[in-house]
């Protein structure tokens, strides 16, 4: 089982404030990773890294906005202050707004692909920049990496595109023993995506389609990120591992 310890490992997860990305800040602290919780609202990740730290963990809060390539490099400037090098990356932030593709104006489009694509592409750079000995790189793909689905079309965009990324990094790098890899999660209930679970008849229609008849809970997207982060996982590159019930296997 010491082969999924991520002891003595410094970690940073971006859009740690909430939801997921506080999931698996907490996840890897209990692997025994140090953890740098990132995100926009640093009094909510400092609730967050505090809590943590009464659980006995060590974690720390750091403002990080992804979308801007600026913000990017000036959070990780403030980072290497904090720790000469980094062992793991969870790219985790993300934003999404329903609206019909007709509707869809520059300016949504480019929320969104720069939250989620961009955003995630320069954080990977650099964090590989300090990943003196190798890495893991961890991008949170979606089921619409996929499948199409009806007004996300940006969102979807931005997630098929990390999984081209999350394969282009993984074959690039690793000869610098960096490994690179993505989890998809399946239809989980977040502040992001509450917008949906609102709709009773969608949400019947879909928990119909999910094979283990129930939509997905926190706690299950642990053990598959501690997982890739971790030695039990080091001849594992450039792959995305969904999380969803059975969704995509039973389409």
């Amino acid at each position: 089982m010491n082969r999924f310890s991520l002891a003595g490992r410094k970690a940073l997860v971006t859009g740690a404030s909430r939801g997921i990305g506080r999931a698996l800040a907490l996840a890897l602290a209990e692997a025994g990773a140090e953890v740098f919780c990132a995100g926009r609202d640093l009094v909510a990740l400092e609730t967050v890294a505090a809590g943590l730290r009464e659980a006995g963990y060590a974690a720390t809060a750091v403002k990080l906005d992804v979308s801007t390539p600026a913000a990017v490099a000036e959070c990780f400037a403030a980072l290497a202050g904090m720790t000469p090098t980094l062992d793991i990356l969870v790219n985790n932030a993300g934003v999404e707004d329903v609206c019909p593709s007709l509707d869809v104006d520059e300016a949504l489009w480019d929320k969104i692909l720069n939250t989620n694509l961009k955003g995630a592409f320069f954080c990977a750079q650099a964090a590989a920049r300090m990943m003196s000995k190798g890495g893991a790189i961890l991008n949170l793909c979606s089921l619409t990496s996929e499948v199409g689905v009806p007004t996300a079309a940006p969102y979807g965009a931005s997630k098929s595109g990390l999984v081209g990324v999350t394969r282009a990094l993984a074959a690039e790098w690793a000869p610098l023993g960096i490994r690179v890899n993505g989890i998809g999660p399946g239809y989980f209930r977040t502040s992001m995506t509450e917008v949906f679970y609102e709709n009773e008849a969608w949400a019947k229609a879909m928990l119909a389609k999910i094979p283990l008849a129930r939509f997905g809970e926190l706690e299950d997207l642990a053990g598959a990120a501690v997982f890739l982060c971790s030695p039990a996982s080091s001849y594992i590159t450039g792959q995305v591992l969904y999380v969803d019930g059975g969704y995509l296997a039973s389409i």
